[in-house]
């Protein structure tokens, strides 16, 4: 299917991945969520500021921002991605056009459908499904299986793999503008934002704050897993921890610091989104290490 130039980008999209698509509609009561790191800095600004002073959510090729890989640029891999999966759509449309990136939450998580990314998510409305596309697995892996709200067997497939719980989703790419306002449910944090300035910045969102149970990974349950990202992780997540303790507030001031490599703390937030359990203690997460405080 050729590109249709009487035909916007987004609708150029959504129909090349219906005609690659097949199975039962999605059932409308799931929901896409966007995992994202709610205590991160986008070009200097901390994120949720910048998502309340604008009101919309935009793409990594806006941002210049992404928990994953930055690779959105004219030649990149998520240029490629897209350009692959979409038939070209967006080849020439103004970067503010691009989709936007989550996953379906068909397992229900209560912190988003792709925690990897993130330890807080926007859930969407249940408008945003028709204009939704899916793909599985995840796009940098060149999938070839694809869906649409109306016809979408890719649940049963991620049912049926094996893969590792951050690895667990069905991506979504969202179509069209995502205005907070209108296309956000909510903004579910971790608790151990409670009462701080992440907490201060979402409640200036048009949209309701909702918390998730909270994520914890004590020091000693981290050693018991160096073969997941590696041994350097653990120890940088033991060298950060707070009382023995990691979560995602942790984690955060650590990044704020400009101590410490951005990929090496993903590693280490991976690891705390793979293997933390709920119930995050509001007084643990408040205090900060000495090596971390004044920088």
């Amino acid at each position: 299917m050729k590109p249709d130039a009487a035909r916007s980008p987004q609708e150029q999209a959504l129909r090349h991945v219906a005609s690659l698509s097949s199975g039962p509609p999605v059932d409308p009561a799931l929901r896409v969520t966007l995992n994202f790191h709610p205590d991160r800095m986008v070009r200097d600004r901390p994120i949720l500021l910048a998502l309340a002073e604008d009101g919309v959510y935009h793409s990594q090729f806006v941002t210049g921002a992404s928990n994953g890989g930055l690779t959105a640029h004219p030649g990149g891999d998520r240029w490629r991605w897209e350009n692959r999966i979409f038939n070209g759509a967006y080849d020439l449309a103004p970067t503010h056009e691009r989709p936007v990136y989550g996953a379906l939450n068909f397992r229900r998580k209560p912190l988003g459908a792709a925690p990897r990314f993130g330890s807080a998510h926007f859930r969407l409305t249940a408008e945003t499904l028709p204009r939704a596309t899916f793909c599985y697995p995840d796009s940098f892996l060149q999938p070839s299986a694809f869906g649409v709200a109306t016809s979408m067997s890719l649940i049963d497939l991620a049912e049926a793999d094996d893969q590792d719980a951050l690895d667990d989703y069905i991506e979504a790419q969202i179509h069209g503008p995502l205005v907070l306002e209108h296309h956000a449910e909510a903004l579910v944090l971790d608790p151990s934002y409670r009462e701080t300035p992440v907490e201060a910045a979402a409640r200036r969102l048009p949209c309701p704050i909702e918390w998730h149970p909270g994520l914890q990974l004590t020091v000693e349950e981290l050693r018991r897993h160096p073969e997941f990202r590696g041994q350097e992780y653990v120890d940088l997540g033991a060298e950060i921890a707070v009382d023995g303790v990691l979560n995602p507030r942790v984690i955060g001031d650590a990044a704020r610091t400009g101590h410490y490599d951005q990929q090496s703390l993903k590693k280490v937030w991976h690891c705390l989104a793979r293997f933390g359990t709920a119930g995050i203690s509001r007084h643990t997460a408040c205090h900060t290490p000495a090596r971390l405080r004044d920088t």
